[in-house]
C-alpha cells in the first residue's frame, strides 16, 4: 500500500464510526488523480494554504481597522486560531482532523477587506446580497475542493447546517475563537475593561481568555463525547454553557462591535467600498483579465469578486489612485 492508502486504513481502524473517512469522500466537481502520499482532505488543506486568497488574509481586518499595534488579530491569525481549536476538538473526539483543518483554514477565504463592515457594504450593493461564506466557496472553485470541505465552508455560520461532524466542530470553534480574541483585542484597545464583562461569563467561563477557551473546549469535548457514545451525531456545548457564550457574544456586539470609535470608521469604509464598486462597474476594463470575462454575464458579481478579494491596504491604495488628486508632473 502507498502512504495515502495506509492513512485511509488507519482512519478506518482508529477514528470514530461517526467520523468522515477520507476514502468515503463524495469527491470533487472535476475528477482528479489520487495522490500516493496524501488523502483527499490533506490535499484540500494544502491547496487552501498555498492559494493567494489565503495569503491575503494577512492584511484583512478582523475587527479593528488599521490597528497601530502589532498584536491585534487579522483575518489570517483568526483563521489559524480557529484551526488550532478545531483540530484539538477533532482529535479528542476521534473525528477526521484533516477534514476539520481544511474547513477551518478555508472558512474565511471570501471575506472582504475591513471585516464585517466591508461585508455589510457589499451586501447593500448586490441585488441578492453578499455573504462571505458563499464568497469563500466561490473563491475556491478553481481549487476543486472535495464536497465535504466545501460544505463545511459554506455552512460555518450560525445559520448553517454542516453535513459532517467535522464541519460542525469548525462552526462552534469559529465562535469560541472570535469571541475570545475579540475581547482580548478590545481590552488591548482600551474599549473594554475585563472587569466589565458579564458576571455570568466570568463566573462560569473564567476571568482570562486562556481560562475561557480551556473551559469551553473541555465542555464541548465532554458534552459531544457523551452524545457520540450514545450513538448521536451531535457536536455541541452543554445547554448552560451555550447560553453563557451567547450572552457574552451579545455583550461584545453591544460594547465592542458597536463602539462609537469603531462606528466612526464605518461610514468611511462604506463610502470607500461604494465608490470603488461604482468605478469598476463603469470601467470594467480596469478589472483583472480573469474577471473581465465574467463581467458580461454578471457585472455586479465580477466587481464584487474583485473588491471582496482586496486587502485593506490595497483597497485604500486603489481608492487613492482613483479619487485623490496626484502631484502635478512638470
Amino acid at each position: 500500500m502507498n502512504l495515502r492508502q495506509q492513512r485511509e486504513q488507519f482512519e478506518c481502524e482508529t477514528l470514530s464510526p461517526l467520523a468522515m473517512k477520507s476514502a468515503d469522500t463524495l469527491g470533487r466537481a472535476h475528477p482528479a488523480a489520487l495522490c500516493t502520499l496524501r488523502t483527499e482532505f490533506q490535499k484540500d488543506r494544502d491547496r487552501i494554504t498555498h492559494c493567494k486568497a489565503f495569503r491575503r488574509l494577512m492584511h484583512k481586518t478582523q475587527v479593528f481597522i488599521s490597528p497601530e499595534g502589532d498584536h491585534y488579530r487579522t483575518r489570517l491569525t483568526h483563521t489559524l486560531e480557529v484551526a488550532q481549536i478545531a483540530r484539538t476538538v477533532a482529535r479528542a473526539l476521534r473525528l477526521n482532523e484533516d477534514l476539520t483543518e481544511a474547513i477551518a483554514l478555508g472558512h474565511d477565504l471570501g471575506h472582504t477587506p475591513f471585516g464585517h463592515t466591508g461585508e455589510d457594504a457589499l451586501d447593500t450593493l448586490l441585488p441578492g446580497g453578499f455573504r462571505h461564506n458563499e464568497q469563500s466557496v466561490r473563491v475556491t472553485l478553481d481549487l476543486n475542493l472535495t464536497q465535504e470541505v466545501r460544505d463545511g465552508i459554506l455552512n460555518h455560520r450560525t445559520s448553517g447546517a454542516p453535513a459532517t461532524l467535522e464541519g460542525r466542530i469548525v462552526q462552534i470553534s469559529d465562535k469560541i475563537a472570535y469571541i475570545n480574541h475579540d475581547i482580548d483585542d478590545a481590552i488591548r484597545a482600551k474599549i473594554l475593561d475585563p472587569h466589565d464583562l458579564p458576571l455570568s461569563a466570568r463566573s462560569v467561563l473564567g476571568e482570562s481568555s486562556t481560562a475561557r477557551i480551556d473551559f469551553l473546549l473541555r465542555d464541548l469535548i465532554t458534552h459531544s463525547a457523551a452524545a457520540m457514545d450514545e450513538g448521536r451525531a451531535e457536536i455541541s456545548l452543554s445547554p448552560n454553557v451555550a447560553t453563557v457564550l451567547r450572552e457574552l457574544r451579545a455583550y461584545l456586539f453591544a460594547n465592542t462591535y458597536a463602539h462609537q470609535l469603531h462606528q466612526s470608521e464605518r461610514k468611511k469604509i462604506q463610502m470607500l467600498i461604494r465608490l470603488l464598486f461604482e468605478h469598476y462597474e463603469k470601467h470594467p476594463d480596469k478589472l483583472p483579465p480573469d474577471l473581465r470575462s465574467n463581467y458580461e454575464n454578471d457585472p455586479k458579481g465580477a466587481v464584487a469578486d474583485y473588491i471582496a478579494g482586496m486587502t485593506d491596504r490595497f483597497a485604500i491604495k486603489r481608492f487613492g489612485e482613483i479619487y485623490m488628486p496626484g502631484a502635478w508632473e512638470a
